[in-house]
């Protein structure tokens, strides 16, 4: 199959660019492994126009058409799986394990279920009423496509968090314009490609390749827009879709808290702790950045913790198995952690292994153990999207309850312990969109779970039947049959004979209800 560009094209998906390239850096290394074009305000305006040309007839492919279409990509994938994991490696840094089980098995499972769920989900629904008004006549709730999708993907998973909102919004009928971060923009074109190999007509997707003016050129164009991103551009994002009245889907910052209770299984806790405050450098929304832990356990979980963190190794990914931390994909954020890491220590926190930078080429940072930490700190309170865990005594489960629910961010939360009602009792108090007992970050698997965010982590969700219903407009149809009286007794002319019998029917009806 056809590899990404390599070079700065004079046009991108038929659409004349600004003329000023965007350099693709491995993070890993240093080295710029390939150009794209920084599409401007008209170019997007052309791909629109093309895309809803495109999607009427996408949209006459049915479900089964569509899932033929999604079917093949699955396969696709599979079969150019270690081709897809390379280009995610080299723009990202991130290890080979990383984009293998989070991004490949992700999309994989994404293209399976969407395809097979998507006229479970969307199909026309029968609807029984209780109004007696329309007794007799049929009621019907359909979704339809709303005809341009806009997507505005992170630099954190380009398949995963980026590619991975198209294909439901593929499924339902739509036609997509996805905009990947500039950072890592790779993929997404790798993967369109794949996707017309697969049969996907013309311009149904299309990538725009740019910087932030490209993402907001695109707002001003679609029928809804789907964001994953920070907060503070997600706000950004939400106000311009409310200038245009299109809806807006917008997965932002986490501070996910990690509570563990003095019952819990400690080594599993620890595994946790440490695998999913490191995996992707830690850079993911819903990875574990803060740890409350009951005292009685403290310095057990700690010692466990630290000797694992301790035990990882960080570098340049040359193949599975090489390193277990990789590199920090987009430069601003090893400022963050930085900031972060000595903010903490400013204000007396202690670092039991890590806190620094990794001296040479690429830019990584140790993973790290903090400890003596309180939410004075940055580390406690801000999303810091490193390879790094705050661990916080606390006096007992209500204390870690309130702790964890101290944070303008609900993305995603964990318990740890072996009494699970007493655990799922916690979740269930956590004010965060998912929440996992004795587990972490698993329920974005399970795509029938919607995923969604608390507070200042977003607004609407993906997966379940929600993920993909948000691509669509709603429809009510209300059928009368052909027999149906010539006029209904409601009608004009009035005739006070008939409205107090009206009048004493609806009493009769609906006045016969509790008075205590």
């Amino acid at each position: 199959m056809a590899t990404v560009e390599q070079h700065i094209p004079e046009t991108h998906n038929g659409s004349a660019g600004t003329g000023e390239g965007i350099a693709v850096e491995n993070p890993a290394t240093g080295e710029i492994v390939a150009t794209v074009a920084d599409l401007g305000p008209e170019a997007v305006a052309e791909m629109a126009a093309r895309g809803r040309a495109a999607q009427p007839a996408w949209a006459a492919f049915g479900f089964e058409g569509r899932a033929r279409v999604l079917l093949r990509a699955q396969k696709w994938l599979m079969d150019n799986a270690e081709q897809v994991v390379s280009t995610i490696v080299s723009e990202t840094g991130k290890t080979y394990e990383d984009a293998m089980f989070a991004e490949i098995s992700y999309g994989g499972g994404a293209f399976g279920f969407w395809a097979k769920q998507a006229p479970h989900y969307l199909g026309d629904e029968r609807v029984k009423s209780s109004q007696v008004l329309v007794k007799g006549k049929k009621l019907i709730l359909r979704f339809r496509p709303l005809g341009l999708i806009g997507v505005i993907g992170p630099w954190n998973y380009p398949l995963t968090n980026s590619f991975g909102d198209c294909i439901p919004a593929l499924a339902a009928g739509n036609s997509v314009i996805l905009k990947p971060s500039e950072i890592t923009p790779l993929t997404s074109l790798l993967l369109a490609e794949g996707l017309r190999e697969c049969g996907l007509p013309e311009n149904v997707l299309q990538v725009a390749t740019g910087r932030g003016p490209t993402g907001a050129a695109l707002i001003d164009h679609v029928d809804m827009i789907m964001f994953t991103g920070s907060t503070r551009t997600g706000r950004k994002v939400a106000e311009a879709a409310a200038r245009r009245l299109i809806p807006a889907s917008l997965e932002l910052g986490g501070k996910d808290p990690m509570i563990v209770l003095s019952d819990a299984d400690l080594e599993r806790a620890a595994n946790f702790a440490t695998y999913y405050s490191m995996q992707n450098a830690g850079q993911t929304c819903i990875s574990i950045e803060r740890a409350y832990v009951e005292e009685a356990v403290y310095d057990e979980f700690v010692a466990k913790v630290s000797d694992k963190v301790r035990a990882l190794r960080v570098g340049k990914p040359d193949d599975y198995g090489t390193v277990e931390v990789g590199a920090i994909t987009f430069p601003p954020q090893l400022d963050t952690i930085k900031d972060h890491v000595g903010d903490a220590i400013q204000k007396g926190a202690r670092v039991l292994t890590g806190g620094h930078q990794v001296a040479g080429a690429g830019r990584f940072f140790e993973p790290t153990v903090v400890v003596d930490v309180d939410h004075s700190m940055k580390i406690m309170t801000e999303e810091t999207f490193g390879p790094t865990l705050p661990i916080m005594k606390v006096r007992d489960a209500e204390e870690a309850l309130r702790l964890a629910n101290d944070t303008p961010y609900g993305l995603g939360a964990s318990v740890f312990t072996r009494d699970t009602e007493r655990g799922e009792a916690i979740a269930r108090r956590i004010e965060a969109g998912a929440a996992t007992v004795n587990d972490a970050m698993i329920n974005y698997a399970a795509l029938e779970l919607p995923m969604g965010g608390a507070k200042a982590s977003g607004l609407g969700s993906r997966h379940g039947a929600g993920g993909i219903r948000k691509f669509c407009s709603q429809q009510a149809i209300v059928v009368t049959p052909r027999l149906a009286l010539k006029r209904e007794p409601h009608m004009y002319p009035y005739k006070a004979r008939t409205s107090r019998l009206l009048g004493r029917f609806f009493k009769f009806l609906y006045g016969r209800g509790r008075r205590d």
